[in-house]
């Protein structure tokens, strides 16, 4: 398997949470979380961070109902992800995010983190949770 550098993005309507992996492409971890402002604005950080990271690919949460499907905020996040994608020129792909926030509360927890206090540190470790979800993904195809 060829090493590969990518983004998780966590986007939500307040803050997108970012994640990087290693160079090995086997571990994710988060790196910040932006605040939703201006598109210009986003672009600029997101950009400073693939070219400082060498991204490749961007691996962004689509939040399903939990019944699996496609609901408004899904819709709302591929719009942003198509976006990002076009002026950032890196592909986009998608991995189901049900439960990814629900999951970076409980590490947190389990780590002695006030949940109720750090909603950046949750988007960023659920940008995590979706990075390493598609890398466990890509390893075992």
């Amino acid at each position: 398997m060829a090493p590969v550098s990518a983004l998780g993005l966590d986007i939500g309507r307040k803050r997108i949470g970012v994640a990087g992996c290693d160079g090995t492409g086997l571990i994710a971890t988060g790196l910040t979380t932006l605040r939703r402002g201006s598109f210009d604005d986003l672009i600029a950080d997101l950009k400073q961070i693939v070219q400082t990271r060498q991204a490749q690919v961007l691996v962004v949460g689509l939040p399903f109902t939990m019944a699996g499907e496609e609901g408004f905020q899904a819709r709302q996040v591929r719009k942003v992800a198509e976006g990002l994608s076009r002026a950032l020129d890196l592909p986009v792909v998608y991995m189901d995010e049900r439960l990814s926030s629900v999951e970076a509360e409980q590490f947190m927890r389990a780590e002695g983190y006030s949940v109720s206090q750090d909603k950046a540190l949750i988007d960023r470790k659920a940008a995590a949770i979706i990075l390493q979800r598609w890398l466990d993904e890509r390893r075992h195809l």
